[in-house]
């Protein structure tokens, strides 16, 4: 018996301990579940379809009735209250949600006042009785108008116009997604935004295309709910009255009083809702230009004009006047206004006049520092590169519409370093009072370099296809390739942008100047601490390679003049420890500059071959006859390291208008084609061609990597 007492209480611990495990385990799972915001939307779908199927008791309508109501007061509060439409960007399934329970609850609520109608008001649940009888004190008739005022009110009104906003949105925004996403590929270009700034704008643009393009058929839903409301009242009254008088023994006027009663209360339970929402969409729809709160932005902008309030503080004051007008409300409503206009006219006020003094101030304090005497020995000293503004264009530097001028030229200066291997040097900008109001000025050592003519508040328009533009504007030449052009308004961008047209703001079109003038100057601005400085900031790794050949085997001045040659054909000096690995091997054979430059080409072959190459992954080239090769090669006059080129002017001109034709019929093909000659005479045809078409590539054979891909277009 001991052994029984023993294993029983443990036997009945054990079936204990067990169950409690399992009931605990199932809450957990169903918690888990819960938790699942996939299970707890499916669930919700659920719940809409039991309300369509099943019959539901009054009191569990009435819960659902209040969860509509409520439902849809949230969605209104949301979208007053977010900065930007895409923070609410579910709306439209949200729509669909709020659509999809209200017309089950009138499938709900037309069973139950069928069925029960005749039992009196109460049947279909108390919220239904209290729109019906306290809303509309108990008269069907007025009950039929205000549903009728309500239903017209959302579909006429309210969902006609934001139907028609979201329409005109999707439309435009659509229109005007190619140019927003040339925008920004060009900004990334410029670098005026990196990669990951990009995918955001990118990422913003497709979700605001998404967007509205969703709310152009999530509108429909509301339009297509308030058609639904009107039949489903429509049939609720004509089927009550028949079941009313034919099946429940009611009178005719009975059953059209009871049952128009419960029809209009169900009509006005499910249309305030749908009211609600419908405003919710128009808010969102028309906030498209709008930033922050709905009523920061409204408010916002109606009390930014006092004069405006003081009119109508002056209106409502003279229409008090009026006989048989109830005089308080309008001077009440006059005097609110008046005080409105004085105070945030006297705000605005103290804001300049503090404006004004901080900047008197600021004058008297620099009228009060003694400006000491500027040393003789500045007078000597020469800007590199400086900017020279017109009074008209100093408002570019501090503009707060797009990038300031100062910043697009940092990108300028970090764009170059990446691309050729130069260090730019800093951009100094000034105002020249002598200069014209609108025009520039760029000067490389003192000396003008490039000039162009700007419209500050305008934008710059170009046709890459070279047709005329057929904006209105004022027609004018892009001073950095002399191309046709034309100034358009701000509010023209859109369509100018929608049309192919390239459009670029004034600071842009400075920094493009900017750009091909250091371009055009690069081997003249590679000074020679600009080539040390390149020298002491390589890699440790490289270290030794300088060591060994400066100035053992040459001097910074002659590695600065193979990197002026380089540069002078645009080629990148990014990829110095080769340049200076090749210089090092031309030194064994050499001391001539363009030798070795002609060396450190060859040795720069891949990337030569690279930076030529088209979209089609192929070098187009135009190659020189064995006739001019050996007319060339004849010409050469002297020796070793002195050969000079002594052609005949005849044929100097014969040979240039071969090139000139030949490079302009590929030209107008859509063509850039690269002159291939033989290594020895590749220096003295580049001289020649630079004179006429510098923006020719001349290469010869040994700078044409083996693994290139060559396409022949013509011959010389």
């Amino acid at each position: 018996m001991a052994d029984g007492r023993d294993i029983a209480p443990t036997g009945t611990a054990k079936t204990e301990n067990t169950g409690v495990f399992t009931m605990a385990n199932a809450k957990s799972r169903v918690s888990s579940a819960m938790r699942r915001g996939d299970i707890a939307m499916a669930l919700g779908f659920i719940m809409i379809l039991v309300v369509m199927m099943f019959p539901m008791p009054p009191w569990l309508l009435d819960m659902f009735l209040a969860l509509s109501i409520s439902f849809s007061v949230l969605i209104l509060m949301t979208a007053l209250f977010i900065q930007k439409p895409l923070e609410f960007n579910s709306f439209p399934t949200i729509l669909l949600v709020a659509t999809s329970l209200r017309l089950a609850l009138n499938i709900a609520t037309t069973r139950l006042i069928l069925g029960h109608g005749h039992e009196g008001t109460d049947a279909a649940g108390a919220v239904i009785q209290a729109f019906g009888g306290f809303l509309i004190s108990g008269n069907f008739v007025i009950g039929i108008i205000v549903f009728a005022i309500l239903v017209i009110i959302n579909f006429v009104v309210i969902t006609k116009g934001s139907g028609r906003i979201a329409e005109v949105a999707a439309r435009f925004t659509l229109d005007a997604m190619p140019g927003k996403q040339m925008a920004i590929d060009a900004d990334l270009s410029a670098g005026l935004v990196n990669e990951e700034q990009a995918k955001a704008r990118r990422k913003e643009l497709e979700d605001e295309s998404s967007f509205f393009g969703s709310m152009d058929g999530a509108s429909k839903f509301v339009r297509g709910d308030a058609v639904a409301g009107i039949l489903i009242t429509f049939i609720n009254v004509i089927g009550g009255i028949i079941i009313g008088t034919a099946q429940m023994g009611l009178s005719l006027a009975e059953a059209a009083e009871t049952y128009t009663i419960l029809t209009v209360g169900d009509g006005l339970v499910s249309q305030i809702p749908a009211l609600i929402v419908s405003t919710a969409a128009g808010l969102l729809v028309t906030k498209g230009g709008l930033d922050g709160a709905t009523e920061k932005a409204v408010f916002g902008q109606i009390s930014g004009y006092p004069a405006a309030l003081g009119i109508a503080a002056v209106l409502m004051g003279g229409m008090a006047l009026l006989p048989g007008i109830p005089m308080i409300w309008f001077v009440l409503l006059s005097a609110l206004f008046g005080f409105l206009a004085w105070k945030i006219g006297k705000t605005q006020q103290k804001a300049k006049d503090v404006i004004t003094d901080k900047a008197a101030s600021d004058i008297a304090a620099e009228n009060a520092i003694p400006v000491p005497d500027e040393p003789i020995a500045n007078a000597l000293r020469m800007d590199y590169v400086r900017l020279e503004l017109g009074y008209g264009l100093l408002s570019l530097i501090s503009t707060e519409r797009g990038q300031k001028l100062t910043d697009q030229i940092k990108a300028l200066r970090r764009q170059l370093a990446s691309d050729m291997g130069f260090v730019m040097p800093s951009v100094r900008i000034q105002d020249n009072m002598q200069l014209p109001a609108n025009t520039y000025v760029v000067r490389v050592k003192e000396i003008e370099a490039g000039r162009g003519d700007l419209r500050p508040n305008m934008l710059l328009v170009m046709d890459p296809r070279g047709e005329e533009i057929t904006l209105a504007g004022e027609k004018t030449i892009e001073p950095t390739f002399n191309l046709p052009a034309m100034w358009i308004e701000q509010s023209m961008k859109e369509e100018a942008m929608f049309r192919g047209f390239t459009v670029v703001d004034p600071q842009t079109v400075i920094t493009t100047h900017l750009t091909e003038v250091i371009k055009d100057h690069m081997p003249e601005l590679l000074s020679y601490a600009e080539t040390q400085k390149l020298l002491d900031e390589l890699d440790d790794e490289q270290k030794k390679l300088v060591e060994d050949i400066i100035p053992g085997q040459i001097s910074v001045g002659g590695v600065q003049r193979v990197l002026q040659n380089l540069l002078v054909e645009r080629i990148s000096i990014r990829d110095l420890p080769t340049i200076l690995e090749g210089i090092a091997e031309a030194t064994a054979f050499t001391r001539n500059s363009t030798f070795m430059t002609e060396h450190v080409r060859s040795r720069l072959a891949r990337q030569l071959s690279d930076v030529n190459t088209n979209a089609a992954g192929v070098i187009p080239l135009v190659t020189l006859s064995p006739e001019w090769e050996q007319i060339f090669a004849e010409s050469l006059v002297g020796t070793g390291e002195e050969k000079q080129l002594s052609m005949p002017p005849s044929k100097l001109q014969e040979f240039i208008n071969k090139v000139r034709t030949t490079f302009e019929r590929l030209g107008m093909m859509g063509e850039s084609p690269v002159l291939l000659t033989s290594p020895g005479i590749r220096p003295y045809v580049r001289s020649i061609v630079e004179r006429f078409r510098p923006s020719t590539v001349v290469m010869s054979q040994n700078e044409i990597h083996p693994k290139a891909q060559l396409k022949t277009m013509g011959q010389i």
